[in-house]
């Protein structure tokens, strides 16, 4: 065997190169730090009465009030929307409680954090969860507080940006109130690694001996071409000659990239054991540069755009789970892509009238905890720390002038106060509604027929689903991705689904097709139409009464071309007068909190909601 070099002793990396200066975020002043407050806490108030976790009662003149168990009340202005939902005016709000006289004392309200101490005795919550949700309210305070003092692009600047740069422009999850908690980061690693501060991220690749490691791709990729596409030639020697210089066989390993702060905070700690047997060796730095989306833990290359997008655990917890990769996932995913592309591209509707394109998860990496594997029973967060899975980047189908873009980013609101959305209608020269119809078409048809002829859903939320926009900026196809995680098949009798991938691994959860129905309703309807329509109405003159009658007239249109799924439009109802109702925030708070979990949980529905598509 080769004598042990002073290299392969101290398990030394090239240095990586000089980070590149960054936009970081600024500090805060009071200012901004009050301003990203007030909007919280009109969000918190919207949502939380929203999901039934405080009462808001009507006083008259579109003046509500949220009488508390501590005796405080929060008096606003609300404008009722869709699904039982209230949008609260934030400079409204005030804050009323007993004087030192007994007499109601009120004063205009902007502290979130004193309005969620004040709200948990109703809310039912107990204090270690009150502590830690706090942490995670103020984290997002902070992003948000250091975002307003940054300021940001116009809406017609953003028009300009790629995908990516867009997305790092976004601002976090609709539903969720303290939607950037990201327990486990740092400020530094805010600053660092977090979607907003828009530093280009260099991966840090390993070496993981096949005794630990398995990689799966799909039929037209093997382990070698993937990293023959990943990774120039001359990185792909310097390693190989690494390897041998330790005594290594580079055959013996699977080579995958891995988050630099998952390595630091994670991988050298949880797998030392690995790391000091050479059955976890670095390699290096990754040449390229990515950007990470609004997952932050999904990177897009930014060096060569028409390499793969790569997801990868991050041991943090964010928007309610810990945002690790299970390795079901790393082992499921080319197998579900290939499933999935093999059954539509027959299908005439989504590959010729609407060109809907999915975005593969065509290879990945698979590595198990020697240890913890055998440990009945333990936690998720440990047993989700390393792995990896390649998909298909958006830029690769891209036609000649299209804008490929987040279906969140139609959400986004400038600093002038123009919300995205109404710069590209208004742009595209149309009537509104004109706009409207084709985005609801290019949005919903490739859904509707994926969902009724087939009994799947893509979970299709904001960030998950793509918009193509031609260079009238007009939206013209849709691209879909996230299927191993998401991807939800019924458990009733589907011909048209034909041989389904499970076989010894479970990979596609089975539902009741109710439930497949409500991923629909949830992330496209109550999860983004409904903050779609009230921007809408403000912005483009249509009011939300037709902008929900346009959406089911979208529905009942695609119905009516489709007759031969006649009997499946009830199974997946989506004209329903009523829906479950999944309150997102309420399960962090008030079910779930924050306890250790074997098994990422189920949500059960919380009461119900009047749907706007019903025909009333």
């Amino acid at each position: 065997m080769p004598d042990r070099t002073a290299r392969e002793e101290n398990d030394t990396d090239p240095a990586p190169p000089r980070a590149h200066p960054v936009p970081n975020l600024p500090d805060v002043g009071p200012r901004a730090w009050r301003e990203a407050n007030r909007r919280l806490l009109a969000k918190a108030l919207g949502e939380w009465t929203f999901e039934a976790m405080l009462k808001a009662i009507e006083t008259g003149d579109g003046e509500y009030r949220v009488d508390l168990d501590n005796g405080v009340c929060y008096r606003f202005r609300g404008r009722p929307g869709a699904f039982g939902w209230l949008l609260v005016d934030p400079d409204s709000v005030t804050r009323v409680a007993a004087g030192m006289l007994g007499d109601e004392i009120g004063q205009p309200a902007w502290d979130a954090l004193q309005f969620f101490v004040d709200v948990a005795g109703t809310l039912g919550t107990d204090p270690s969860t009150v502590a830690t949700y706090l942490t995670e309210l103020e984290a997002t305070l902070a992003v948000d507080a250091a975002r307003i003092a940054r300021g940001g692009e116009t809406v017609r600047e953003l028009r300009e940006l790629d995908h990516a740069e867009l997305d790092c422009r976004m601002t976090g999850h609709n539903l969720l109130v303290a939607n950037k908690g990201r327990i486990g980061f740092s400020a530094t690693d805010v600053r660092r690694y977090a979607p907003e501060s828009r530093q280009p991220v260099r991966l840090r690749w390993l070496a993981v001996h096949r005794g630990l490691a398995e990689f799966r791709g799909t039929s037209e990729l093997s382990e070698q071409e993937i990293l023959a596409r990943e990774l120039p030639e001359d990185a792909r020697a310097d390693w190989t000659r690494s390897l041998r210089e330790r005594g290594l066989d580079p055959d013996a390993f699977v080579w995958m990239p891995a988050h630099p702060w998952q390595w630091d905070h994670i991988i050298q700690v949880l797998h030392a054991a690995d790391i000091a047997q050479r059955r976890i060796v670095p390699l290096g730095p990754s040449p390229d540069e990515y950007l990470p989306g609004q997952s932050i833990r999904t990177m897009a290359n930014i060096t060569t755009p028409g390499r793969f997008d790569v997801k990868l655990p991050l041991k943090i917890l964010n928007t309610l789970v810990w945002r690790g990769i299970p390795p079901h996932c790393t082992m499921g995913a080319p197998v579900v892509t290939q499933w999935l592309k093999g059954m539509l591209a027959d299908d005439q509707v989504l590959t010729e009238q609407t060109r809907t394109v999915l975005l593969g998860e065509v290879a990945s990496v698979t590595v198990r905890h020697p240890y913890l594997s055998q440990v009945d029973e333990t936690p998720y967060q440990h047993l989700e720390t390393l792995g990896c899975i390649w998909r298909e980047s958006a830029v690769t189908y891209g036609d000649e002038n299209e804008r490929i873009r987040t279906f969140a980013s139609l959400l986004h609101v400038d600093d002038e106060g123009t919300a995205f959305v109404a710069e590209l209608a208004r742009a595209s020269g149309l009537p509104a509604e004109d706009w409207l119809r084709q985005l609801f078409e290019t949005l919903l048809i490739p859904i509707m027929r994926v969902l009724y002829r087939y009994g799947v859903t893509f979970n299709p939320h904001g960030q998950n689903t793509l918009l193509g926009f031609d260079e009238r900026e007009v939206p013209r196809r849709l691209y879909l991705k996230d299927f191993v995680d998401d991807v939800c098949v019924s458990y009733t009798d589907v011909p048209e689904r034909g041989p389904e991938p499970d076989g010894h691994d479970h990979v596609l959860p089975r539902k009741h097709p109710s439930v497949i129905r409500q991923h629909v309703m949830d992330q496209v309807f109550v999860g983004h139409f409904r903050y779609l329509a009230p921007l809408c109405a403000d912005q483009l003159g249509v009011a939300e009464t037709r902008f929900w009658q346009l959406v089911r007239q979208t529905i009942l249109d695609f119905q009516a071309r489709h007759p031969e799924l006649a009997e499946r439009f009830g199974e997946y109802d989506l004209l329903s007068p009523e829906i479950p109702r999944y309150a997102l925030n309420r399960d962090r708070i008030v079910v779930t909190r924050y306890g250790d979990r074997a098994l990422r949980h189920a949500l059960f529905p919380n009461g119900t909601l009047p749907n706007p598509l019903a025909n009333h």
